[in-house]
């Protein structure tokens, strides 16, 4: 039972002294939710609560515990976030204008957001949607189909079929598909994920290699678009870097680049200043860290060993356990096998000789959590507990339980290097490394995630090349020998190679580079810009304008969608070729196209045509293609068909060819794919 007086939280009320609640509709009942406020610095962080005594004591559970329970109770959960989130905050006079889901949990609150526009303005349901669509943004946080929540219709049916029956006023068939972006099948569940693609004009995904990700995941979504054009965006995350940097650390950089340092982290210049540390100074500040991170994980050990028991020479061997001066590498996630945890002991005399060697000591600390119902990542941990015991292995490997935030500042404050291994592409962006660049810890990682974008060798070491494998225990086999490799090869002997003074110069100023380069990108800070200025203020400024005059805008658009809907099916090309017959052409020069296209009762202000083009031999990758527009000449007398004239610019030699397309065309749309139709020549 959590004791909420004597926590820094208060219960939200209203003007009259009252708890703010409100009260959802579930089947055959009412659930109850009220509302905690945190103060988190200088942000306030509501926490939903239906754990008081005016719901039932199985309804009191609902926002208890976070991933427990089945289908359910999550979609429980999930009516609470989403429908209760919007409504308690409209209870609480908050009338949020844009709105950001991260992951599928969150995205019943479309749903009530268009309930709200139609019940109180007026709207229809298409009005309501082609409104709401502009001020939504969703985040995927997964590259994998399991990671998004999918619910049986018939569950979707038992706690939403009144609510789209009666407040969206919209059939079962309607309400459906909006579970499912295949729009040429009917849905035989409803996605989560889908969900919030058809709530959002934003989607994005969490690193740039997660972004091509989900463009692979939801291909079949986007039928007839070229890959690069899915409109799937990236924002990289990143970390609060004065949480997670020691306070030695902190005083360094204030010291060497000035007292605004933090003020704006994302400033390349200001990270400069690194380079004017003296050596000496930014290794001995390092190794005070590392120094702290030893002794705080002896002293965990010996609790675990009195904790379960254990013998007097287990804690007096605990004392002695980890060298200070070793080179000292991190491993702490969450225990999802997609990680690997194990991956270094795939041959455990190999490792052995690495970390046992005398002259040249190497040690592991690995931290971390499995889920509660994740069998096989909680069979990680215990065979690392045992690899961690092994006589001649028990100084150099100390597994700490209990993982949490205290843990993790140790670790990355004080580690020489953080490993990462995850099975590539299955790191959505990761960013426990990224905690490590302002402590001075390098990262040794598969290029997966942030780091796919984040390395180059002037800053850490990269394990393997972004190839693909169809044997799994054979990538696992490669990737395993690599790792061993570039410890024996590369990153041993750079640590351990000292000047005159004794210090790894060369190690060093690897440091400086990866603080340097990476420092203002991998943050907070950078993350918040571009999500203001690739999607809030977009979104915030196409909702202002649809709420203008009664919602004006937002009704024509809707009357424009239907009109393009209905006259698709006229629109086409009636012929199109070369200005010329000659088929080679200089550089400098460009290739001259005219087409005559049909577009039934549309006009050429609703329609864009395109000359879609690129190199033969590039076909199959990546942003090989590029489309230009065609201009409108002149209609063709007596005729819905319109001439149009565009050119191809000639700006290196190849082989090229092209092709012809249509899209809809409108001021208000975020891409020219939203319609979800598009007419290629043939």
């Amino acid at each position: 039972q959590n004791d909420f007086y004597n926590q820094p939280m208060e219960l939200v009320k209203n003007k009259k002294g009252e708890p703010v609640r409100i009260a959802l509709d579930f089947p055959g009942r009412q659930v109850h939710v009220q509302v905690w406020k945190l103060q988190v610095g200088r942000l306030p962080l509501y926490l939903l609560d239906t754990d008081f005594d005016w719901n039932n004591n199985d309804d009191r559970k609902i926002t208890r515990t976070l991933y427990g329970g089945d289908n359910e109770t999550r979609i429980q959960q999930e009516f609470v976030l989403g429908i209760g989130g919007i409504r308690i905050l409209h209870e609480m006079g908050v009338i949020p204008l844009v709105c950001h889901m991260n992951e599928g949990h969150s995205a019943f609150l479309g749903l009530e957001r268009l309930r709200i526009l139609q019940n109180k303005y007026g709207l229809s349901h298409l009005e309501a949607r082609n409104i709401n669509f502009y001020s939504n943004i969703f985040t995927t946080h997964t590259p994998v189909p399991a990671g998004i929540d999918i619910f049986p219709k018939s569950l979707v049916e038992k706690y939403f079929g009144d609510f789209y029956r009666n407040e969206l006023h919209i059939s079962d068939k309607e309400f459906y598909r909006l579970g499912t972006i295949e729009k040429d099948k009917e849905p035989e569940n409803f996605n989560m994920a889908h969900l919030a693609m058809n709530m959002a004009g934003f989607v994005n995904g969490v690193s740039r290699l997660h972004g091509d990700v989900s463009k692979h995941l939801w291909v079949e979504g986007f039928k007839g678009v070229p890959f690069d054009e899915i409109p799937i965006d990236y924002v990289t995350n990143g970390v609060h870097m004065q949480t997670h940097l020691s306070n030695e650390m902190r005083e360094l950089l204030v010291r060497y680049g000035g007292e605004n340092f933090f003020e704006n982290i994302r400033d390349k210049d200001q990270w400069g200043s690194v380079a004017e540390i003296p050596d000496e100074e930014l290794w001995r500040t390092h190794e005070r860290r590392r120094e702290r991170l030893v002794a705080f994980a002896r002293q965990r050990l010996q609790k675990q060993i009195l904790a379960r028991g254990g013998s007097r020479s287990e804690l007096n061997a605990a004392k002695e356990s980890l060298d200070p001066g070793a080179l000292t590498i991190g491993f702490a996630r969450r225990f999802a096998t997609y990680k690997r945890a194990t991956l270094i002991f795939r041959d455990i005399e190999r490792l052995a000789s690495l970390l046992c060697d005398p002259d040249r000591p190497v040690q592991l600390i690995i931290a971390g959590k499995a889920h509660p119902k994740d069998d096989a990542g909680k069979e990680l941990i215990q065979e690392i507990i045992q690899l961690s015991k092994e006589e001649h292995l028990r100084k150099r490997i100390v597994f700490i339980e209990n993982y949490d935030m205290n843990v993790a500042r140790y670790m990355v404050q004080g580690c020489d290097i953080w490993l990462n291994n995850p099975r590539r592409p299955y790191e959505a962006s990761g960013t426990s490394g990224m905690k490590v660049i302002a402590n001075g810890g390098l990262n040794f990682s598969v290029l997966d995630g942030w780091w796919d974008e984040a390395y180059n060798r002037e800053v850490g070491w990269r394990i393997g090349d972004r190839e693909s494998y169809h044997n799994e225990d054979y990538q696992d086999e490669i990737e395993a020998r690599l790792i061993y490799e570039t410890l024996e090869k590369e990153i041993i002997p750079l640590f351990y190679q000292r000047s005159e003074d004794k210090l790894p110069r060369e190690w060093i100023k690897m440091m400086k580079n990866s603080m340097m380069q990476l420092g203002p990108v991998f943050n907070t800070d950078r993350m918040l810009q571009q999500y203001t200025e690739k999607f809030y203020l977009q979104a915030l400024d196409r909702r202002k304008m649809l709420m203008k005059d009664n919602w004006k805008l937002g009704k024509d658009f809707t009357v424009w969608k239907e009109k393009v809907y209905n006259n698709w099916h006229k629109v086409r090309f009636v012929e199109f070729g070369p200005e010329k017959k000659d088929s080679s052409y200089k550089v400098g020069e460009s290739y001259g196209i005219n087409a005559v296209v049909e577009l039934g009762d549309l006009t050429p202000n609703d329609v864009e045509v395109q000359i879609y083009y690129g190199d033969m031999n590039k076909q199959g990758r990546i942003h090989a293609n590029q489309a230009v527009p065609m201009k409108f000449t002149r209609k063709v007398s007596g005729s819905n068909s319109y001439k149009y004239k565009g050119e191809i610019p000639c700006v290196e030699t190849g082989n090229f060819g092209y092709t012809l397309r249509i899209l809809p065309k409108h001021d208000l749309l975020i891409n020219k794919f939203e319609l979800g139709i598009i007419r290629w020549a043939e």
